[in-house]
């Protein structure tokens, strides 16, 4: 064999190598893409369930298909914090999506972290919806962030715990979400060594139910 012929195989090897290379790189790459995608995806969900589940319910509050149930809607709400709020409302049934004109009360809140340590994320929470006076029951979909703010008729931000619950006619609601299990593929912070986790942010901005204004 020709030292030409030798030449030619060691080329030929190089150039192999280094498509493979190439191929190896695309192939994780589009792995990760994939991977980024389809958490982000997952974390968009969640954050729509919440949100749709949030602003239904919210909107809802004072109402009732008997309005002699509530004739003071400033009654509605019957506890608010920053971290949970209970209020009244008519729940809707099979038989009457509107309300059955019995009045109900509900009840949002979310728990401390060290409540969901079955996940990787140590920082999300069990968000409570809690119907009348049923147990308890948190549903973990990767919040991490939930915040309740109160504003008068003047807009004017009221202090949480509330006091007198019959000033509240805006709200302002934040929710964070986060995927359960951490990304790698993403920046790590190297002076925390915290772990990435992809996250969706949603606010509504002096959100107001009707029968609050019904005053």
């Amino acid at each position: 064999m020709g030292s030409q012929t030798i030449l030619d195989l060691i080329a030929s090897t190089m150039v192999f190598g280094s498509l493979l290379l190439i191929v190896l790189r695309i192939n994780m790459g589009n792995s990760e893409n994939m991977q980024m995608f389809q958490g982000d995806l997952l974390v968009q969900q969640n954050l729509v369930e919440i949100t749709r589940l949030l602003e239904y319910d919210f909107k809802k509050i004072g109402y009732c298909k008997d309005p002699t149930k509530i004739p003071n809607p400033s009654l509605a709400i019957r506890y608010a914090d920053s971290v949970k709020i209970k209020f009244l409302t008519d729940f809707p049934t099979s038989a009457n999506p509107q309300g059955d004109g019995i009045l109900d009360s509900l009840t949002y809140y979310v728990g401390p972290t060290s409540e969901a340590l079955a996940t990787p994320n140590l920082n999300d929470r069990l968000l409570y919806r809690v119907e009348n006076n049923s147990t308890p029951i948190g549903v973990n979909l990767g919040v991490t962030q939930f915040e309740l703010k109160y504003f008068d008729a003047f807009r004017d931000s009221i202090p949480s715990p509330v006091t007198n619950c019959g000033l509240i006619q805006y709200m302002q609601i934040t929710i964070e979400v986060q995927n359960l299990v951490a990304n790698d593929t993403l920046i790590v912070n190297k002076a925390t060594s915290d772990r990435p986790y992809q996250s969706a942010f949603w606010r509504q901005v002096r959100l107001v139910a009707k029968n609050l204004k019904n005053r």
